[in-house]
């Protein structure tokens, strides 16, 4: 498994980090969606912060598998 610091997108150089973020971002929006649709977050004292958790989590992990 390589491990890359910069990806290059039609010549425009992108750091992975950048793109780690972006999925991460996206799997949290669907996490949310999913979340609202069966009123789970009534069972999270506070729900922003459980989104910032979430998001730090999925970002080390997909740091991790990528």
């Amino acid at each position: 498994m390589v491990m890359r610091q910069v990806v290059d997108l039609d010549g425009v150089l992108v750091s992975a980090f950048v793109i780690n973020l972006a999925l991460a971002l996206l799997t949290l929006a669907v996490l949310r969606w999913i979340l609202a649709w069966f009123d789970l977050w009534r069972f999270v004292w506070d729900p922003p912060l459980a989104q910032f958790g979430i998001l730090i989590c999925l970002i080390g992990l997909y740091t991790l598998i990528l």
